[in-house]
């Protein structure tokens, strides 16, 4: 089922969307409402599955990864099943998809060097034909969804 977002959730999903911990008061005073009406507000969002959950964003190359890169898999007969019952066990892979076209499955890596990078491409090519893509820099990473009236 698909949620009404009104004009005053958008205001305080963009505020959520850049500072998750932002408190009530502070997102109220942005938009106008009271801090406990901005908490039913997100709560109800919540429940209505909006707002599916909070997280850190955890910067990749503090902490030793320093080399993204963007891998297509295309599976080999028979082998795309097992890749998604393992996909999860690989501690490189930060986001997954299946998609449409040539290729089954793209995925977003993190890895500590090109050495690290190898070790990973071997572990996937027993699942299929590997594409690398190495990102040079984000230019656009973890944008908020805005409100769209189209």
């Amino acid at each position: 089922m698909k949620a009404k977002i009104d004009a005053l959730n958008w205001k305080i999903l963009k505020s959520l969307q850049e500072n998750a911990r932002e408190s009530f008061a502070n997102i109220g005073r942005k938009v106008g409402l009271t801090a406990p009406a901005v908490g039913e507000r997100v709560k109800k969002m919540e429940d209505l599955g909006v707002i599916s959950g909070y997280k850190a964003v955890v910067s990749h190359s503090h902490t030793g990864y320093q080399l993204k890169a963007i891998i297509t898999l295309r599976a080999f007969m028979g082998k795309l099943k097992p890749f998604l019952e393992a996909v999860n066990s690989f501690e490189e892979v930060v986001n997954c998809y299946r998609i449409t076209g040539n290729e089954n499955i793209i995925m977003m890596v993190v890895l500590k060097d090109q050495f690290h990078l190898e070790k990973f491409i071997d572990k996937l090519i027993q699942y299929g034909e590997t594409r690398t893509h190495i990102v040079l820099s984000d230019v656009v990473s973890n944008a908020p969804i805005r409100r769209s009236d189209s």
